[in-house]
């Protein structure tokens, strides 16, 4: 259960409904999911996360489309974040992810949440070499 509810006239305002037709232009869709609808109560924060979402996600990088959104999802999932394991599970599928794919994320996120505990809870030190001055 959501601790707000979005206002069903939202698109009324010309600054959410600007984002939101952006949004559907850059995904070529005209599904503008939840996560715009919650957050449009607010215009500077809706402006300025799709505007960094948009950068970071849907411009062309260094890293390919598919590959940000598994990186997303082990993120999501460390995060205990529902919503966007399954927002980005959909989008990592509609780029292509395999459930062989899917299956290794999830296996490389359970291996890092376990060793990540381990090295905390020894507090093990960090290898001199791993400091990019001594690379």
């Amino acid at each position: 259960m959501s601790t707000y509810k979005p206002e069903e006239s939202i698109e009324e305002n010309e600054r959410v409904k600007a984002v939101f037709d952006d949004i559907r232009k850059t995904r070529n869709s005209d599904f503008v999911n939840n996560m715009w609808y919650y957050i449009a109560f607010d215009e500077d924060l809706l402006e300025r996360t799709w505007a960094e979402v948009k950068r970071v996600m849907a411009m062309p990088s260094e890293i390919d489309p598919l590959t940000k959104e598994m990186l997303y999802i082990a993120v999501s999932i460390a995060n205990s974040c529902a919503y966007c394991v399954h927002s980005h599970t959909a989008a990592a599928r509609a780029k292509g992810l395999t459930d062989g794919q899917h299956a290794e994320i999830i296996k490389i996120v359970a291996l890092a949440a376990k060793t990540n505990h381990i090295a905390n809870g020894l507090q093990i030190p960090t290898d001199e070499v791993f400091d990019k001055e001594n690379s």
